[in-house]
This record gives C-alpha cells, structure tokens and sequence, in this order.
C-alpha cells in the first residue's frame, strides 16, 4: 500500500474501497443464504411457500447448463450469468415470483481424460470442480436458489434420466395421432390385427426376438447398426464435431475411419415437421430458428425407383427435388456407404465380376474388377469426414460399379457411380445425376466424359448444349424442354408444373411418389465411455433388450479401475471398440427378477451421452427433490404450462450461447415434445424465450513459434508489443487459460468488489455482442459506486448524510426519467443503457449540496438489481427494514417525464442563428411567430424580406431570405 493511500485512508476510514467491498459482500451473501432471500415457493410440495407469493405473477429465468471446468471460471464466463441474475432481481422487485438457480452439467469427456490420465475417479474431480465453481459463482452474488441445484452426476438425477430413457424406449409414433403413444398400443394393434404385422405373419406365431425387431421399427429408442466415426488410436467413436476437416480426430490427430456399430438411436426424425412447425411460436432470434430450420432440412420432392439392370431386387432409390429434370439424368451416383456397394446380401450380386463392354477406361480407377475399385474406393472414402467430403474440391473423384440402372421414363441405361461426394446422411444415400443443371453432376460429369442433356430452356443465350457450357444452368421458372416419353411429356410447361405432372406419373406407375424429405438424421445416443448415464436396458440370451422396472432405477455407474477404452494401431481401421464398463464382469452379467423369474442377463455396456442431462434439467429446476414422480402436475404447470403469449409454455426466459443453436436446444425439444405426447407435462416446448448472450474476447499475444504467451506480462512500446524483449503479435480473440489471456473473477473481486466486476461486465456494451476485456476499464464503475456511496454516507464518519427536505424540480425530472429510462432497459436486458442513465442521474445528485432522503432511495433501488450488495448495505442504513431484494422498484412519475421546455434551433441559411426555449406542445404557428419575432434573428435577418419559413415544432425553425 503506498503512503498516499494510506493517507486517504486515513482521512476517509468509511471510503468505498475494495476492502470494505469484500465486507460488504461477505455479510450479505452469509445473510441472503441464512435467511433464504432468494428461495422461490412452489403452489404444493416441499418446495411450497407463502400462497400471497405463489399468488404473483412467476417468472421462470434460466442460464445454459455450466460443466465444472477444473481450471475454474475466467471473466467471461460469468457474464450471462449476470444477466440472469439483473434480469432476475429486477422481477423480484416488480411483484414477480421468480424462479432463478444453476445447476452442473457434469458427466462428460474431460472428467474422464483427467481420469485417465491422473488415475482420480471422476466423480471426486468433478465434485471438487464444482465445490470451487460454487464458491466463485457465490462470490459474485448470484441469487440462486440453493435448494433447487444439483449435478447431472447426482444418481437422484440421472434416475429420472434413464426413466424418461424408457418412456422413450416403450413408446412409438403414430403417423394418424400425430403423435408420441406406449408401444403397448401398438402390440395391441399387432395383436388384434388392427395392424398389418411387418412380414405379414400373426403376431403369435413370432418369436420374442421377431417380435422384438418388429417393435424395434417402430420405438423411439431404438438400436441399430448405425455409422460412426470410428478412431482405433483413440479406441472410441467420435462425434462429428470432434473430427477435423482432415478426417483426424481433434484430440491426438488420429486418423477416423466411417464404420458401423450396433449403438443407440432416437427417433427424433418422427417430430421433424413438429420441431419445424412450432418455432413460429417460440421467442428466439431468427438467426437461431434458421439454424435449426436448414439443420432439420425439409425439402419437398419425390422418390423415384431405378432399376438395376438384370437384377429388379437390387432397385435404387433416389430422392429428388427436381423430379422434373428426370429426362436430363444420365448416370446415378451412391454412396461409399450404399447398400449397392457393400456386402448387403440383397444386393451383392448386382455388382458384376468383370467390367462390362464399353467400359470407360477413366471409370475403373486402374482396378481390374468392379469389386477391387469399389472396396478400394469405399477404404479411401472411409478416411475423409463428412466435411471434407462435401468440400468444393477441384478435383471430382469415384468410380464406376460396374452396374447399370434403367432411366423410368426413357428406359435408358445409366451406369451407376459410387463417389464420395454423396453423403449415406442424406435422402436415401443415391443421387439421379442431371449435369446439365447441377454444378456438382456438371463438374463430375466433365471429369469423367459423361453425357449432358439440357431439359431446362436456358434464359441466357448459351443454346441447349451443355458440351459448349462454361457451368450448368439451373432455374425454378424456366421451362421443360427434351422431355418427353412414352406416356409422358412435360415439354413446355414450367418447373412447378412439371414437378407435379412427373410426381401423377411416377406414382400411377408404381416408381415412385411425391415425397418429403429431410436433412435430420436419427439420434446417434451411444457412447463407447465411461462417465455418463448407464443405459436402464439389460439383454437376455437371445440378444432381446428388455427396459428395467422403475424399482431398478437408478442403475448406477460401478466403480472401475480402468476409465480408459481400448486404443489400437491408429491406421487398423478393422477393430471395434471396448468401452470400460464391459470389462467390469460382475456388473455386466447379472441375475435378475424382471416378472418372470431370475434369469441371467448382459447389461448395455455403452453409457448416454453429455447431452442427456441437458434434455430435461428444466424440469428438475421445477420439482427439485421429488423422488416419486418425474415431476409434480401442478409445480410443471405453475412454472412452464402454456399461457396467454406462450402457447407451447417454457421457461420465460434462457440465456446462453449462439454455439448451441442446433443440438442441445434441438434434442431438449423432441424430449419435451415426447413427454407432453405422453401426458407427463403441460408444455411441448421447453424454453419459450431465447437469448445469446455475446462472448467476452481479450487479446492473445504469440510468439515468432506462434505460441501464446502471458497476456500481463507483455509491454507495450510505440505501438508494438514485447514479451521478455522479443516482439510478440497481438489479435483479438477467445479468453482462456490454454491462451494465456485469462482474467480470473477472483482477481477483479479482490482487487475492486464484486458489484464492480457485475457493473462493468454489464456496462461494457450490448448483451447479445462480443466485447474485448480491459481490465484499466473496470476502475470506471468502481468510482461509480464510490460517489453513489459519498452520495449517502460520510467517508471520515461513517453516518448517513441525506436530508429528509424535498427535491428541486430538476432534480425530480432527472430521477424520473432514470426511473423510467432504467426499468424499461432492465426488462428488455439493456443492462449497458440502464447502468449510463444511472450514472448520469448519479452525477447530477453529486453536483447538489444535500442529498434528498427520498432520491437516495431511489437511486439504492435502481442500482439494486446491477449492484446488489452495496444496494442492500445502504438500503439498510437508509434505516429500511426487509431487503432491498424483495423491496418494490420505483416507478415513474408522468408528470416529470414531460419537458417544462425544449431548445428549438431556429436557422437561416442553414446557419444557427438562435436558440429559444419554447414548450414542448407549441404549435408550428406559434413558434413561427415566436422565432421571427427574436431579436437575434430579426438582427440576423437585416431587413430582408422572407421567401419561405419551414417549421418542425418544437424544435425547429427554418428561415430562406427572399
């Protein structure tokens, strides 16, 4: 401490500094726990409270579940955190009863890294992060609910988890109800006859493994052979995101191969049309809707049947959204991954032994045989991802099967393809290639001297052959030409027309039919790990999966020794993996007592993935600790059902990252969707309102090596920056420990408060945009609040120095505009406006010679929201009773929001030539008057005679001299 410091201190003993702060916040937040300030009563249960409470209007705010990061928080973590939190506390002071908590997403990969390479359990890193999340979360002054968190590793959570696991796993949906119904209905469909059973044969006369792979077409829980990014070197599969463009996973540059594995899926393709459709009713940023629009992929087309030439088994179906340009396709293109072109048995023998006669020698790849190109093809095309398949390359790459398919309407031959540019993901893994008005066919068919046929009248002048063509043409309102057929010709008509002219055809025939079709894939749900939820499903020894009683529940993860799976030779893409639970013998075989006697059974040894937890936590929030039910009726229906404005009800209010656009969000509502089907809660949606919250960036520094180096200890030095005197780059970007940027919270808390550190992170701009950090920036709201708090309290004496006379008139007029201002801001999480009309109303209290006791008030709770501890800290020696958190926020007088008077320009010549005070409501003929009639322009005027005066009352008046 420096002797100047000292000294002020000294002559200030009751100055707001970071040490008083620190007190402040510490007794408050100790009182706010003991007292249960922020506990938030439920209609019944043991969560149920004062009824005069439950009677208010609720308000149901959350924040995007948090994973306990053994490297703790950094300062931008916190930021929509306190969102929530302003967002929150300004609702408890206009009558709301407010549901806010957190809890941890905590099962996952880093948990299990850690383990695997500390040999710690997960579960005691994991809590230990937690325990240290909470005391920095704490410190900030958040207003959780305590009694309402918990983690997604509790096994009183994740019991509920793998129970709606299995309201998932016994139910199926039917197309006619639009909906989610027990598979129990459908067995009693089967078994009534009421229902064709698959096969044709009588529900009675299959076994319990036939009857079991029927339903199994049906669940929505459902296992499969599924492709996967397989890593060997990792021994475990990936998911996309978790795999490089380069087709090398992200942890450890592995190579990734595309295999099939027996896993888990959801059905959520069942509820694409709902997803789609009940976004219109959702409060969410476009930009997000869009996302998961195009993510889900409706396109509106038809199914076409292709014969493969001497082998009518062997059809390949496409699914096209231009039908209409059927007579311009002249090749077919599968899949790597096309049953066509693997060992499927019902289509192996369509690929011939030897190339047939006239085979284009650039079609073979070099390779002997169509067997030997299409195995080498469909190797090479396993090491690429998704991603760098379906990247524009120069370079088109395939080759030819060997087999031929008929053309419906021409009956001509098209050899058929296989190339990696078409993904197994995506409509029915085969394309019907039209060169002449795709860009992709067009460039492949130039690759491989291919036919092009123009059926699509071009608008430009580039004529009907495509051989002359620099690109293909392509247009939704031109029209059909070159097609025409036998039974069929839709020459001259126009695409729309044309499209529903071949989709009456294709259907008559048999071939075909108008379709819908979608980008969604079914919910890959299996993980070859150890830290997640074990799957509820046992297998007896014919290999049929059978659900575990609710009795049963939670099955809970055993202890192993070994967290890591099974690695292999990186480049042995022939392997499959080991997941650690399978080795655990006596947990995976089991005897048990499922209604018909002990009998031995083999647990499912892959366990749920991260997202699980997140599918439902809303839910938990509302019925924290029922042990009985999923959730209470009316605590669900009090807190999320539907109401006037929120017609599929949610959360009012979630806040959270943009990155989670897609899948958490989308995987929470087929989840909620299911459970409102099912009749276990009022709302189909999860969260109604939605918001992004912004990133805060900081700067990271690299070396000549391009590695970060400490951010504190670079030097700036005109206009360059050095580390240990070498020069180092500077570019704005991402916060964190890895870059050597990071800020903790603990480090601004210390070093100014925790009020300080929420005003600044809500002062430094927009919420929904990313803001760079500047610690040198804080010091502006810490001296707000240190004249807000010399605004009341004596720095040498500590006593209160507001006085009980009434405001000026001016000052009344600059408090309610900031009552007004601010409460508008708050409840449209303007937190950055709000804090500068606060601090604008502050400096002009400062300028005063004593402060009213009644504007002291006010301005303790209009900060309160930002600020809460120095709020509740002066609120109390106000002498107010009860906290500030449940104390009513001021409102608004309309009699001071009206200026007494406003400064109308008056202007010649487009020069200023006098200010005048004039009210507000004058009227133009007035203030025409008024403002020709001042000396200043009279003056200015000099005599000369007026042409034309233009007047915008109350502010404006414009003079042009003759």
């Amino acid at each position: 401490m420096s002797e100047t410091n000292t000294a002020a201190e000294v002559a200030a003993p009751h100055r707001y500094t970071a040490a008083l702060a620190a007190d402040i916040e510490a007794r408050w937040q100790d009182a706010w726990d003991a007292e249960g300030t922020y506990e938030a009563p439920n209609p019944s249960g043991d969560l149920a409270g004062d009824p005069a409470v439950v009677a208010r209007p609720k308000k149901f705010i959350m924040d995007m579940f948090p994973y306990p990061s053994g490297a703790g928080l950094h300062v931008g973590h916190p930021l929509g955190y306190i969102a929530t939190d302003v967002y929150a506390r300004y609702h408890r002071m206009t009558g709301h009863n407010v549901l806010h908590t957190l809890g941890f997403d905590a099962f996952g990969l880093p948990a299990e890294q850690y383990a695997v390479q500390t040999g710690t359990h997960p579960r005691v890193s994991t809590e230990a992060n937690i325990v240290n999340m909470k005391a920095q979360l704490r410190r900030l002054g958040l207003g959780h609910d305590k009694r309402r968190s918990f983690a997604t590793i509790d096994p009183a959570y994740y019991k509920w988890t793998q129970w709606i696991f299995l309201q998932i796993f016994n139910s199926w949906y039917d197309e006619e109800a639009k909906k989610a119904r027990p598979i129990a209905e459908l067995v009693e469909q089967f078994e009534s006859g009421r229902r064709e059973v698959p096969g044709g044969r009588a529900w009675s006369e299959l076994t319990a493994a036939e009857r079991s792979d029927a339903l199994g077409e049906y669940r929505l829980a459902y296992a499969s052979e599924a492709p996967v990014n397989w890593c060997p070197g990792l021994g475990t599969v990936l998911a996309n995101e978790e795999v490089t463009a380069d087709g090398r996973s992200e942890r450890g540059n592995f190579p990734v191969f595309k295999s099939k594995l027996r896993q888990w899926n959801m059905r959520i393709t069942a509820y694409a049309d709902r997803l789609l459709e009940d976004l219109d009713a959702l409060d969410w940023p476009e930009a997000i809707k869009l996302q998961q629009r195009n993510w889900i992929g409706r396109s509106v087309g038809a199914r076409v049947d292709f014969a493969v030439e001497g082998h009518a088994e062997a059809a390949v179906t496409v699914f096209t959204t231009r039908q209409d340009t059927l007579f311009g396709a002249t090749y077919l293109v599968v899949a790597p991954e096309h049953p066509l072109v693997t060992e499927d048995e019902a289509h192996r023998s369509a690929i011939p032994a030897a190339w047939p006669e006239g085979t284009h020698e650039d079609w073979t790849g070099g390779h002997a045989t169509p067997a030997e190109a299409v195995a080498a093809y469909r190797k090479e095309a396993a090491a690429k991802s998704d991603v760098e398949r379906q990247a524009d390359a120069k370079e088109k790459t395939g080759v030819f099967t060997g087999v031929y398919a008929v053309n419906p309407v021409s009956g001509e031959k098209l050899p058929v393809f296989t190339a990696d540019y078409v993904l197994m993901g995506y409509g029915t893994g085969a394309i019907m290639a039209v060169p002449a008005h795709d860009s992709r066919d067009f460039a492949f068919a130039r690759a491989f001297d291919l036919p092009m046929r123009c059926v699509v009248q071009p608008a430009d002048d580039r004529g009907t052959d495509p051989a002359a063509w620099a690109e293909s043409f392509d247009s939704y309102d031109a029209e059909i030409i070159n097609s025409a057929g036998e039974g069929i010709s839709l020459d001259g008509l126009v695409v729309s027309d044309a499209k529903a002219r071949m989709a009456e055809w294709l259907t008559e025939r048999g071939i075909g039919e108008a379709t819908v079709n979608y980008r969604l894939r079914d919910w890959l749900f299996s993980r070859q790990r150890y830290w997640g939820e074990p799957f509820p499903i046992v297998y007896d020894e014919q290999g049929v999966a059978h659900a575990l009683p609710e009795s049963m529940l939670p099955l809970e993860l055993p202890e192993v020794e070994d967290y890591s799976p099974r690695t292999f030779e990186p480049d042995d893409a022939d392997t499959e993996p080991e997941t650690p639970l399978s080795r655990n013998e006596d947990w995976v075989n089991v005897t048990l007592d499922l209604g018909d006697g002990p009998k031995r059974y083999r647990r499912e040894t892959n366990t749920m993935p991260n997202w699980a937890g997140s599918c439902w936590y809303e839910l938990r929030y509302v019925d924290p600790h029922n042990d009985q039910q999923l959730v209470s009726p009316e605590a669900e229906q009090y807190w999320m059902g539907p109401r006037e404005g929120q017609p599929h009800g949610g959360v009012d209010l979630y806040v959270g990252g943009a990155e989670h656009a897609v899948l958490h969000l989308l995987y929470a509502r087929f989840w909620s969707k299911i459970l409102f089907d099912l009749g276990h809660v009022s709302s189909a949606e999860p969260f109604h309102k939605l918001y992004n919250q912004g990133m805060i960036q900081a700067y990271v520094y690299r070396d000549a090596r391009g590695f970060p180096v400490p951010a504190t200890e670079v030097e700036e030095r005109e206009g360059a920056y050095y580390f240990q005197g070498e020069k180092v780059s500077r570019l704005l970007g991402k916060m964190g420990k890895s870059l050597k940027n990071a800020v903790t919270p603990d480090e601004i808390c210390a070093e100014y408060g925790a009020d300080t550190l929420r005003l600044y992170e809500m002062a430094m701009g927009p919420l929904d945009v990313s803001r760079p950090w500047d610690t040198r920036a804080v010091v502006g709201q810490y001296r707000l609040l240190q004249r807000l708090w010399r605004n009341v309290v004596d720095e040498a004496t500590g006593e209160v120095t507001v006085v009980d006379s009434e405001a000026d008139d001016a000052t009344l007029r600059a408090l309610h505009k900031a009552i007004d201002g601010v409460a508008q801001d708050l409840a449209n999480l303007r937190f950055n406006t709000a804090i500068a009309k606060i601090t604008e109303l502050n400096n002009h209290v400062t300028k005063l010679r004593e402060v009213p006791r009644s504007v002291a008030e006010a301005m303790v709770l209009l900060i309160a929201p930002l600020a809460p501890h120095i709020a509740e800290e002066l609120w109390r020696k106000l002498g107010r009773s009860g906290s500030v958190v449940h104390a009513d926020f001021p409102v608004a007088d309309p009699a001071y929001l009206v200026d007494e008077a406003v400064i109308c320009v008056v202007q010649i010549k487009g020069k200023v030539k006098a200010r005048l005070e004039v009210p507000p409501s004058i009227s133009d003929e007035e203030l025409e008057k008024v403002a020709l009639g001042d000396p200043a322009v009279v003056a200015a005027l000099g005599g000369a005679g007026i042409r034309k005066v233009i007047v915008r009352a109350p502010k404006l008046v414009n003079i042009v001299p003759a």
